[in-house]
C-alpha cells in the first residue's frame, strides 16, 4: 500500500489552519503522516498540529522561508520519511470534503499520472473557480465550464491540494527558495511540463480556496487579462518573479504577449506610466536573478 504524506505550509494563520486540518486529517483514505512547516514558529500552531489524530511532524522555522522554501523543506522531509505520494496544501484552503484524497489517488492510478490536482474552487461559492483559467483566448470562471469528463490533462494548480508522486518530485525537484512567494508554483509547473511526465486536473473533486480573481484585470474587451495585485508587496514579488520566470526555457515564447498585456494595462487602461516603469524595473530584477527581498 502506498504511503501518502501531507505537506502544509503556514504563516500566522492558526485559525485558518485549524479549519484546514479538520478536513485534511479526516479523509476516507487517511494520510499516513502530515508535515506542517510553520514560517512563524508559533507554539500555538505546534500545539494544534501535535493534537491531530494522525501522525504529524511540526517544523517551526525561525527564518521565514516563504511558500517556496516552506514547501521545499516539507517535501524533502516527506521524501526522507519514505513517501510514495506527497499531498500539498496551503493554510488558507481545504479539501471540499472527506473523499478528495481517495478520488485523486484513484484518478492518478487509473490514468497513470505523475501528478494530479483537484479543481480549485472559490471557498465562498464552490461553483466558481478561485482563479480564472485560460484556454486559448477563452477564460473559464466556473467549474461547469471545464467540461464533463473526469480529467483535464496538462493543466494543474500545484500547491492547492496537488498530489505528487515521489518519482515526479525526483524528476521535477522542489520549489526554488529564491522566489519566496508568488510564482513558485508556476516555476514547478514549468518544470513539470518540460519533464514530459503525465499530469492533470481531476474534474470530479475540488479544493476550496479564497477567491483570487480580483487581481486579474480584463483588457482588450475581456479577450486577455493581466495581473495587478492590491498592494506593493504582492506586486513586488509577482512582477519580479515573473521577470525571472519569463526568462526560463519553456516560458520565453510568452514574452511578446507579456509586454502587450502589461503595456496595454498600464498605458491604456490605467494611464499609469509610473506603474509601467516600476513593472519594467521589477521584471528586470528577476531576469537578472536579483532575489533580495523587499
Amino acid at each position: 500500500m502506498s504511503t501518502i504524506v501531507g505537506v502544509v505550509v503556514t504563516h500566522r494563520r492558526r485559525e485558518l489552519l485549524a479549519e484546514s486540518l479538520k478536513v485534511l486529517t479526516t479523509q476516507t483514505r487517511p494520510l499516513d503522516h502530515l508535515i506542517v512547516v510553520d514560517n512563524a514558529d508559533e507554539s500555538a500552531v505546534r500545539d494544534l498540529v501535535e493534537s491531530a489524530d494522525i501522525p504529524t511532524t511540526y517544523i517551526g522555522s525561525k527564518h521565514n522561508l516563504g511558500g517556496a522554501g516552506g514547501f521545499a523543506l516539507g517535501m524533502l522531509h516527506a521524501l526522507a520519511l519514505g513517501a510514495d505520494w506527497l499531498w500539498l496544501a496551503d493554510d488558507d484552503g481545504r479539501p471540499e470534503g472527506p473523499d478528495v484524497l481517495a478520488t485523486l489517488l484513484e484518478c492518478a492510478e487509473r490514468n497513470a499520472l505523475a501528478e494530479v490536482s483537484p479543481v480549485v474552487c472559490n471557498i465562498d461559492d464552490p461553483e466558481k473557480l478561485a482563479f480564472p483559467l485560460r484556454r486559448g483566448l477563452e477564460w473559464r470562471r466556473t467549474r461547469s465550464e471545464l467540461g464533463d469528463g473526469d480529467l483535464l490533462p496538462g493543466i494543474a494548480s500545484l500547491f492547492n491540494g496537488a498530489l505528487f508522486s515521489a518519482a515526479a518530485v525526483d524528476a521535477v525537484g522542489v520549489p526554488d527558495l529564491r522566489l519566496f512567494v508568488r510564482g513558485d508554483e508556476v516555476e514547478v509547473h514549468r518544470r513539470l511540463v518540460r519533464s514530459g511526465l503525465p499530469f492533470g486536473t481531476c474534474l470530479t473533486t475540488a479544493y476550496l480556496h479564497p477567491c483570487g480573481t480580483d487581481e486579474f484585470k480584463p483588457i482588450l474587451g475581456g479577450r486577455m487579462h493581466t495581473q495587478y495585485p492590491d498592494n506593493d508587496t504582492k506586486r513586488f514579488f509577482t512582477y519580479r518573479n515573473r521577470g525571472y520566470l519569463l526568462s526560463q526555457p519553456g516560458m520565453r515564447r510568452l514574452l511578446p504577449q507579456e509586454w502587450l498585456r502589461f503595456g496595454w494595462y498600464f498605458l491604456i487602461t490605467r494611464r499609469d506610466l509610473a506603474g509601467l516603469r516600476d513593472w519594467v524595473r521589477l521584471r528586470k530584477l528577476g531576469r537578472e536573478e536579483r532575489f533580495e527581498r523587499q
